[in-house]
């Protein structure tokens, strides 16, 4: 069982000094305390900052007491992120760990990166047009499909999938993996059911995502819609706030993708009806991993590869888990990513009761 998240993130607080945008100071070419950089896109998704961080610079401290660690977040602006990346690396960073705003976009700061030798990582977002050292995320077109499959699962008990039409509420334009969850949810639901509006949102924004169910509710009618495919929780939120100002009298099926807080209370409330758990402490702590060892001057081999469009990147692709009411206790609550009394407040107690949770 893994321990709790909540107190690793805690624990990585005290470890970590000294690690803010760029406030470290780089070491390059000590290989026995090689300095890390690490950039992550944008902090309205809530496991940034509150778990890949951490839990990043957690395992980087354990595996390498003496280890420099940078840390940037672009907050969803790309050229801020080529601001933080070009001043890792003149302050001497050894490797870098790049989860991209805009990974279409950033050929340029990874060439500049093979200028100075200095290996790079691709962070949950696959960077196309250049070469690289890794790429370490999710499977994500199965994403998409467990997504798709749960959605037409639940209108099918439900009885509705001929009944109306479903909104697709897409992920950031600029982030591959929407293309990827996206294309998931396509393969299982085109020639199944009616795809009465679809959007791509971007950054993610969850307000964006409740003024497009708000226009789709519009175009469609309130009683004409019957699912809807939201790829994240933060999206989810948004489009459920659009269907209770609406006055939906119940929700239709939604799904969601990163086991929010907010979104397993959804969840058990019913308000909700799945989301995507992915265990992000494995996809931080590997990558952590292969920045050490990168560091140091190793090369560990790679299970798979991933087509970039201009080579196969050697890649760890880890497994999704799709996450119901019924498996919020044997997943999510067993694993410590939220403990009970944190789920379990106010109105949702009752619930959790239900559920088996407490």
């Amino acid at each position: 069982m893994r321990t709790s998240w909540l107190a690793v993130a805690l624990v990585a607080a005290t470890l970590i000094s000294g690690c803010g945008n760029g406030s470290a100071t780089g070491n390059s070419g000590d290989k026995d305390a090689p300095t890390i950089a690490l950039f992550l896109p944008e902090s309205k998704t809530t496991r940034y900052e509150a778990f890949d961080r951490p839990l990043f610079e957690a395992k980087v401290k354990a595996l390498c007491a003496d280890c420099k660690l940078l840390y940037s977040n672009a907050d969803q602006d790309a050229a801020k992120q080529q601001q933080q990346v070009e001043a890792a690396l003149t302050q001497g960073a050894d490797v870098l760990v790049l989860d991209a705003v805009d990974a279409s976009a950033v050929a340029s700061l990874v060439n500049q990166a093979k200028q100075k030798k200095v290996p790079v990582i691709a962070y949950d977002r696959l960077i196309s047009a250049i070469s690289y050292e890794y790429y370490v995320s999710f499977n994500n077109v199965r994403v998409g499909e467990m997504q798709g499959q749960a959605l037409l699962d639940a209108m099918t008990r439900a009885g509705t999938v001929d009944k109306g039409k479903i909104v697709m509420i897409n992920g950031a334009p600029t982030d591959p993996s929407s293309a990827d969850y996206k294309n998931g949810a396509h393969k299982v639901l085109d020639g199944k059911v009616q795809i009465g509006r679809e959007f791509d949102t971007p950054d993610w924004s969850p307000d964006k995502a409740q003024q497009e169910m708000e226009q789709a509710i519009t175009a469609l009618g309130r009683d004409n819609i019957v699912g809807v495919l939201s790829a994240n929780d933060g999206m989810a939120g948004g489009a459920i706030a659009a269907m209770k100002r609406a006055g939906f009298p119940t929700m239709p099926p939604i799904t969601g993708q990163d086991a929010e807080l907010a979104a397993v209370q959804r969840i058990l409330t019913g308000e909700q009806y799945m989301t995507i758990y992915l265990d992000i402490r494995a996809e931080a702590e590997k990558a952590a991993e292969l920045a050490v060892a990168l560091g140091r001057g190793q090369k560990p081999a790679a299970p798979t590869t991933v087509d970039n469009g201009t080579k196969a990147i050697p890649s760890f692709l880890l497994d999704p888990i799709a996450v119901t009411a019924d498996r919020v206790k044997d997943t999510i609550v067993k694993d410590g990513f939220y403990k009970a009394s944190e789920i379990c407040t106010g109105a949702v107690a009752a619930a959790c009761a239900k559920a088996g949770i407490q």
